[in-house]
């Protein structure tokens, strides 16, 4: 907690930026390789107790390549065989990528050496019989690659990789592989189809690593159980800013940053969020978008749906303000919007166009504008499609007041960027944002936020979602009606001294997604229900007691 009693941002950097701190840490600090080794070895032999796997295997097999990666899990598993019977460990062996030489001074032979010194057998890898000590151990600790390789894995590293797979996938439940820090040829350079581990928990030393949270590496990692107390919080600090790091965001993170809602307001002071959704067939996308906005807190919710929807729509709306599309037009004195939604199962006939072209008019007159699904593929039009990409003529530049929520292939419709690369390359996600000048909030099992450049900006951010419940068609309608709500009350409080923000909202709307689904259990339901868990978290989070 920081001194506010506010949760602490936590960081994801690269390896470059890892590879800084490192250096800095010895140069300036005193904290030689050894000591970060022994450190961030003894640290996460202690949350592997706390988690309670060490003693779920009596047996534990360590992988050890030939760089520090390696020798924090030979100092890890000494850390464990001296802790007594919390371990619960009673056997155990290293099998390295090779044996140190014998004038040898480093981390890992040092570690080896004080092994070796406790009877810890110590195998090299020779590609016949040491691949079957895999099948002995319960519990195999991968240290094999870290972060700093460069390209995939060769070699040696590369067959103990392939045979630890193997004998994952031969095995089941009855291995379990633990990475360190990474999984063992995962790294800011890793290329979709390169070898690597499949583990079930990583070990993640501080600072974590951003390439544990890209989409296409994430269902890699399992588990992720942050090892922190490994360098002073001072230096630390020194690198937790948008130009070197991105952030993990979390509701508990997030949820403070956004204005609550004072004793006295009223509809208007909260937000009033016009949602233009639905057409036949896709009436539940218009019902969720608009239920998403009450729950996270509109004051005013109106729902605009094709004239033929509107008896479906407008029976048992509830506080919902629903209009037939024919009589919406023209009334925008009576109705001033803070925030307008166009796309969730919205179509693509009719007079769509207009509508977004009436949308892009008012975003640039500073009315926050939220594009989902068919929303998105019309701009995808306007912009030339894959063909024009984002350089074509008449290209749509925004004003900082867009959140666009496209999934990969939306994004790729609109971008031309093959959804396999923006899977694997979250960068690429905020390179579109600055293109566009607007926030960015893509839909994946990891969601990443992303805003344009500028003073201050350029903030890029991922939400761990990994929940199988979500993978459900109206989740993201939901989550659009979550983007308006909070995007509309941010600007009706503007009068108030609050500032509009996107990637914030977009941050909480994303993290209320995941925080409503926590509370379902864990079992199969109807997207609809997240707005119940969804009004409570965001009730407890922004209404002012």
């Amino acid at each position: 907690m920081s001194e506010t009693g506010a949760p602490v941002p936590v960081m994801l950097v690269s390896a470059e930026t890892a590879a800084s701190l490192d250096r800095e840490a010895s140069a300036s600090w005193g904290l030689s390789p050894f000591a970060l080794v022994e450190a961030a070895g003894r640290a996460c032999a202690a949350a592997l107790v706390s988690a309670g796997e060490a003693a779920r295997g009596a047996g534990v097999l360590v992988c050890a390549g030939p760089g520090n990666n390696g020798a924090d899990a030979l100092v890890m598993l000494r850390s464990l065989l001296t802790g007594g019977n919390r371990s619960g460990i009673r056997e155990a062996a290293v099998l390295v990528s090779r044996l140190p030489a014998g004038d040898e001074r480093s981390p890992r032979s040092e570690a080896l050496k004080a092994l070796g010194a406790m009877g810890v057998p110590a195998a090299a890898w020779n590609g016949d019989g040491a691949p079957e000590l895999f099948s002995r151990f319960p519990l195999i600790i991968d240290g094999i690659a870290g972060t700093g390789i460069r390209g995939p894995l060769e070699g040696i590293p590369l067959e103990m990789v392939r045979t630890l797979n193997e004998e994952k996938l031969r095995r089941g439940k009855a291995c379990r592989v633990l990475s360190i820090d990474v999984p063992s040829g995962a790294g800011d350079a890793w290329e979709p189809g390169s070898p690597v581990v499949s583990a079930d928990y990583t070990f993640a030393v501080e600072p974590l690593k951003r390439a544990l949270y890209t989409p296409a590496l994430r269902p890699r990692c399992g588990r992720i159980v942050p090892v922190t107390g490994i360098f002073p919080p001072a230096l630390l600090d020194r690198y937790a800013v948008p130009e070197r790091t991105a952030e993990l965001l979390r509701w508990e993170n997030v949820r403070t940053r956004i204005p609550a809602v004072p004793p006295d307001a009223y509809k208007y002071t909260r937000g009033a969020a016009e949602i233009h959704a639905g057409s036949p067939g896709f009436a539940g996308a218009a019902r969720l978008a608009a239920a998403g906005a009450s729950a996270a807190g509109a004051g005013l919710v109106r729902l605009v749906v094709d004239d033929e929807l509107y008896p479906l729509a407008a029976s048992g709306s509830g506080g919902t303000m629903v209009v037939p599309a024919s009589k919406a037009r023209g009334t925008e004195k009576r109705f001033s919007a803070d925030a307008l939604l166009l796309g969730p199962g919205w179509g693509r006939g009719g007079e769509r166009q207009e509508v977004l072209d009436h949308g892009l008019e008012v975003e640039g007159r500073g009315i926050p504008l939220i594009l989902d699904a068919d929303g998105i593929a019309l701009l995808a039009g306007q912009e030339g499609g894959r063909a024009g990409s984002l350089e074509g003529r008449g290209k749509t530049v925004f004003h900082r007041r867009v959140i666009l929520t496209p999934h990969a292939g939306e994004l790729e419709a609109l971008t031309g960027i093959p959804k396999e690369r923006l899977l694997a390359e979250p960068e690429r996600i905020r390179e579109t944002a600055n293109r566009l000048n607007g926030v960015i909030l893509f839909k994946s099992h990891v969601m990443i936020v992303a805003e344009p450049e500028g003073p201050g900006r350029g903030r890029i951010g991922f939400i761990d979602g990994m929940d199988g419940a979500l993978g459900a068609g109206g989740s993201g309608d939901l989550l659009a009606g979550f983007c308006a709500a909070i995007a509309a009350r941010m600007k009706a409080m503007e009068r108030r001294g609050a500032v509009f923000d996107g990637y914030t909202a977009a941050a909480a709307a994303g993290t209320l997604l995941i925080e409503a689904s926590r509370g379902m259990g864990g079992r199969f339901y109807d997207p609809l229900e997240l707005a119940s868990p969804a009004a409570a978290a965001a009730g407890r989070a922004w209404l002012e007691a």
